[in-house]
């Protein structure tokens, strides 16, 4: 499968996970000079910046194995832009992760990490 096509899945998986759950999802695919954020959510008032990663079976890394510290840079000043960018207040903000071992349509394992960034 090829890799956009993956993570494109990846997202759509962690949003019906994160709905299931009571997540509301406000924005997909938030895009800055800085990169991108894959979901942003509210759950009790809280806003919550959700980087998503699938990894097919047979990739050797896990998919949180994948962040990086730069990666973690850019991360939050994605989230600073957006913060920026909106009128509504929250009482906190946190950063998720949310890794898919892709197996096959019915076959994947989500691994929900909350704030995997202080």
């Amino acid at each position: 499968m090829k890799r956009k096509i993956l993570g494109n899945l990846g997202e759509e998986i962690a949003s019906e996970y994160l709905k299931n759950k009571g997540y509301k999802i406000i924005c997909k695919n938030y895009r800055t000079r800085f990169g991108e954020i894959d979901l942003i959510s509210e759950k009790d008032n809280e806003i919550i910046f959700i980087e998503v990663r699938t990894k097919s079976s047979s990739n050797l890394l896990l998919p949180e194995e994948s962040i990086t510290k730069k990666k973690i840079y850019n991360y939050k000043k994605l989230a600073l832009e957006y913060l920026l960018s909106t009128q509504k207040k929250y009482k906190n903000i946190k950063f998720d992760f949310i890794g898919i071992e892709y197996k096959s349509e019915n076959n994947f394992k989500i691994n929900h990490i909350k704030n995997f960034i202080d």
